[in-house]
């Protein structure tokens, strides 16, 4: 129809419809508004379809011409960010800090490497061990983390390659090492403080301190990821300063003679491994919160880099100034130790500092592990692994759901002794680790023209090479684990392994609700390509 005989045939149908509108008392100008949009609603949809699907030819056309194997790739990378810009994002210098606070937040829980192994073994294995492991892990994740930026991490990256049900075992096995290390910080955040408040060394005042701690730290990762972000700042910079202090105090003291003191046949070697394993993982634990961050593709990998020196640096000096400063006492080297020192080579006011130090210290670190796990339920809800309540955020942008589940695993495993829980989360953070190298490994050689922000500047001989050395000790500290750890971990996976067909079940059954987030891509389609190559 001409666009003049459409524009007559328009007016001419209001003019009709007046009167009886008029009648009927509404409103004329509305609703012949509504009636004439309605009329030419089904000519502008036809010619809006006809465009639509010349496009989409046009569009087909050009990706048949395109490489087989780049049209498969177009599920991962880019894409994978989902539209999250209504929240505030995290930026480099918070994310540092988050970061540090997720793997050491100072060199607290440090002095059982003297204990085990005396000064040359812990100087040694402090310096030496990220080169075996953090430093693969910390590239690992900056890699992954740029491929897939979204809330989940690693269990993106481990269903992309192995597929969904691995997937939730990474997921299951990573958030509760996370719960199991967050409930150490209460117990070392007591432990330095009941020196000063010797009532808080058991009884119902520990029992009432733990509840009371984790009932606001639980509130403040409700309040927002910024406001944890710059917390950690304060915390860090609160935390490092005594030992810079010590250091200071120390020097005239020093004694390098005493850093080269070892007795290889006295050494716990279950005990100094896992100190050193303890105190240097958890680098992939940022990626959980990688749909948080402004712009992930640079921020993450510089953010990883400068948080490395910070650790590094944070455990080797107060290390070489205990160490060097004061006789060798290896009995006396435990949880709070650092504290005793300061107050030797400083007096009252130092030992003061650095327990408060301590006690703060405990604080960021629970606040940024909370972060990790809360972030990593709500990734997970939003690729259908867990019902969809665990995707709602609060008005801050948080996962509250995630939160409360997160809060209530630490306060139940609370009880248990500092030793036992740092070989327990050990053990289920191998078993993910191993998960994180092979879907790695896999991704960079079924999809080796994927969007990589960052890459690792090696090829596919090299990529498994790093993962060698880092492996290799993941069977070390597994080999070393008590029979009552072995126990308890492996009954932990098992749970998962039933855990997730029980979830897909509720699923079809609709017992819960489970949804798909629209930004995200799916993965799913490039794990069934991957699995039929």
């Amino acid at each position: 129809m001409p666009s003049g005989a459409l524009i007559s045939w328009r007016v001419g149908f209001a003019k009709i419809t007046h009167s009886y509108l008029t009648l009927c008392h509404i409103s004329t100008k509305q609703t012949t508004i509504a009636f004439s949009s309605l009329c030419l609603t089904p000519l502008l949809k036809v010619l809006y379809y006809m465009q639509k699907q010349k496009n989409s030819l046009t569009k087909q056309t050009s990706a048949q011409m395109m490489e087989h194997n780049t049209s498969e790739y177009a599920v991962l990378g880019e894409a994978s960010s989902p539209n999250l810009d209504k929240f505030q994002k995290v930026s480099i210098i918070p994310l540092v800090f988050l970061i540090f606070y997720e793997v050491s937040g100072g060199p607290f829980g440090v002095e059982d490497s003297v204990k085990a192994g005396g000064p040359l073994l812990a100087l040694l294995g402090f310096l030496l061990f990220p080169f075996i492991w953090s430093i693969p892990e910390a590239l690992i994740t900056a890699e992954m983390s740029t491929m897939f930026p979204e809330n989940g991490g690693y269990v993106v990256w481990v269903t992309s390659a192995l597929g969904p049900f691995w997937g939730f075992q990474q997921g299951w096995m990573k958030w509760l090492s996370g719960v199991i290390d967050n409930a150490l910080y209460p117990v070392l955040f007591l432990d330095y403080l009941k020196s000063t408040i010797p009532a808080l060394g058991g009884g119902i005042p520990r029992i009432i301190a733990v509840l009371a701690l984790t009932v606001v730290l639980t509130y403040m990762n409700y309040r927002g990821l910024t406001i944890v972000g710059w917390f950690a700042i304060l915390l860090g910079v609160f935390s490092l300063l005594p030992f810079l202090f010590m250091g200071i105090v120390a020097f005239p003291d020093l004694k390098p003679s005493r850093w080269f003191v070892v007795d290889l046949g006295n050494v716990d070697w279950g005990l100094y491994l896992n100190t050193l394993f303890w105190n240097l993982n958890y680098w992939d634990s940022i990626s959980t919160l990688a749909g948080e961050v402004d712009n992930p593709s640079e921020t993450l990998p510089k953010s990883l880099f400068y948080a490395l020196l910070l650790v590094v640096f944070g455990y080797f000096l107060p290390l070489l100034i205990g160490t060097g400063a004061i006789p060798l006492h290896r009995e006396f080297w435990s949880d709070g130790y650092f504290s005793d020192i300061a107050k030797v080579l400083g007096g009252v006011w130092l030992r003061n500092w650095i327990q408060a130090a301590s006690a703060l210290s405990n604080m960021g670190m629970f606040v940024a592990e909370m972060s990790s796990d809360s972030f990593q339920l709500l990734g997970m809800a939003e690729r259908e692994m867990l019902p969809s309540v665990f995707s709602k955020r609060s008005r801050y942008g948080t996962p509250l759901t995630g939160i409360l589940f997160s809060a209530s695993g630490v306060i139940l495993l609370s009880w248990l002794s500092f030793q036992e829980i740092v070989a327990a989360e050990n053990f289920l953070y191998c078993f993910g680790m191993i998960m994180e190298f092979i879907a790695f490994v896999k991704l960079r050689m079924k999809y080796p023209a994927a969007s990589r922000p960052y890459k690792i500047p090696v090829g596919t001989c090299g990529a498994i090479l790093i993962c060698i050395p880092p492996t290799l000790l993941i069977f070390v500290v597994l080999a070393l684990a008590s029979l009552k750890v072995m126990a308890i971990s492996l009954l932990a996976v098992m749970i998962g392994m039933v855990m997730q067909p029980c979830l897909q079940y509720t699923k079809r059954k609709r017992w819960f609700r489970f949804s798909m987030s629209s930004d995200l891509p799916d993965i799913l389609n490039a794990h069934h390509q991957c699995n039929e190559e």
